[in-house]
């Protein structure tokens, strides 16, 4: 049996290198990535402690599949917004997108 402090580190290491992507990308489509990959580093949290301290409910479970729900509705409104602007501005550059300055 796998110890809990390997997913924990494994998903540290994921969250890690989802939290990199967010803060060293330029690319709007980059950032997302790595948003979603923090949202599986979560979802790894909570099947491991789920598997190790409460084995026989679903909780676990459930809020993994809430956290997915969440991810999927996350990335359809968040790529829906980068192609409204790439319309709008030709651009999907984090830095250049300024659409709420007057």
């Amino acid at each position: 049996m796998i110890p809990l402090s390997w997913y924990l580190l494994f998903a540290a290491a994921l969250f890690c290198i989802g939290l990199f992507g967010v803060l060293s990308r330029k690319n709007a489509i980059a950032i997302l990535m790595g948003i979603e990959l923090m949202l599986n580093s979560v979802n790894v949290n909570l099947l491991a402690f789920w598997r190790y301290l409460t084995p026989n409910f679903v909780a676990g479970q459930v809020f993994t599949v809430i956290v997915f729900a969440v991810a999927a509705s996350e990335v359809a409104v968040g790529l829906a917004l980068i192609i409204s602007i790439y319309r709008r501005r030709s651009t999907i550059v984090a830095e250049d997108i300024n659409l709420l300055k007057f």
